[in-house]
């Protein structure tokens, strides 16, 4: 088994996305029976693993379902934020990427290495949809959508640690769907992702300047309740309710003032966004359609193909 090295050191936090060019071209090799021919049982050896995983990490979920947000946002879908590079000189170096924890990168090493050990499947999976797959399982294994995962990925060759640039736990409406809209995502987009924040968690220094009353949009009760929790700790769950479901308590919080960070509570603050919050927090079945497809959009930003891409064999390696 694969294992993390230095990414064991890496801490713990919260975030979002960057700038990744989109190839229709290269997004119409997907398809979800990719591999039906050379590992025809490659979305159940993934679905196993990762399970494997949940059970060793509460925070597996939330770390793999990050981490395949982060890898497509920044230079596409094609594993570059795995690559370890010996000068340093890579994406999960960044700061930006530091809230990418290594649970994460170890349930893709572990499902990679657990595809490969099927003979048929060996070499032949990219680490860029394994990322995919994986994130799917972690969602659905929360109880959330089982939706289909286009597949037929390469995996890129470069990482570079200024290829990162996400948006910031404060960003408002228009900052966000700015973001978004690099990624070709609708603002209905936007929000469904940010519903992934039903999982998960914050270290404390990324809310806490919200906290003693110096965010008006922040509900008293629970700035009390994040001042003692960070008094305890270093972090807090981004859904308090159900912090290990995938559900759509995440949006009846933002109901309620509840939003950890302010790029949560801005889209109930902000009346253009306000009503599709106030729809998904009493519509589940909508939010994890919408939310299903905006993942299905996501997995499309920045495809490679066989000209500039590779199966990587070690995915934290180039070839």
């Amino acid at each position: 088994m694969a294992n993390l090295g230095s990414l064991a050191s890496l801490p713990a936090i919260v975030v979002v996305v960057e700038v990744a060019i989109f190839s229709s071209f290269a997004a119409a090799q997907l398809r979800p029976d990719y591999y039906a021919s050379v590992c025809p049982n490659l979305e159940g050896i993934v679905r196993y693993s990762v399970k494997q995983s949940m059970v060793k990490s509460p925070i597996s979920a939330p770390t793999t379902l990050r981490l395949f947000f982060h890898d497509c946002a920044v230079m596409g879908c094609d594993a570059s934020v795995m690559i370890i590079s010996p000068t340093g000189d890579d994406e999960w170096r960044n700061h930006d990427d530091y809230s990418l924890k290594p649970e994460g990168f170890q349930t893709i090493l572990d499902a990679k290495a657990a595809v490969d050990s099927d003979p048929q499947c060996r070499y032949k999976v990219s680490c860029a949809d394994i990322i995919a797959l994986a994130a799917r399982e972690s969602v659905s294994q929360s109880g959330g959508p089982n939706y289909t995962v286009e597949l037929g990925r390469y995996d890129g060759k470069i990482s570079t640690r200024n290829s990162v640039m996400l948006p910031h736990v404060d960003d408002n409406l228009d900052s966000l769907n700015a973001f978004f809209y690099t990624l070709g995502l609708s603002q209905i987009d936007m929000i469904a992702l940010s519903g992934a924040h039903t999982l998960g968690a914050a270290d404390c220094g990324f809310f806490q300047h919200r906290t003693k009353g110096r965010d008006p949009s922040m509900n008293p009760s629970f700035d009390a309740q994040l001042q003692g929790t960070c008094a305890r700790q270093n972090s807090a769950f981004l859904d308090d309710v159900t912090p290990v479901g995938f559900d759509n308590s995440y949006f009846q919080l933002l109901q309620k003032g509840r939003g950890l960070l302010g790029s949560d509570q801005v889209l109930y603050t902000d009346e253009r966004s306000r009503g599709t919050v106030d729809y998904y927090s009493s519509n589940q079945g909508t939010f994890f359609y919408d939310f299903s497809v905006a993942m299905t959009k996501l997995g499309r930003v920045g495809v490679k193909t066989a000209v500039d891409g590779e199966i990587r064999r070690d995915c934290r390696y180039p070839n």
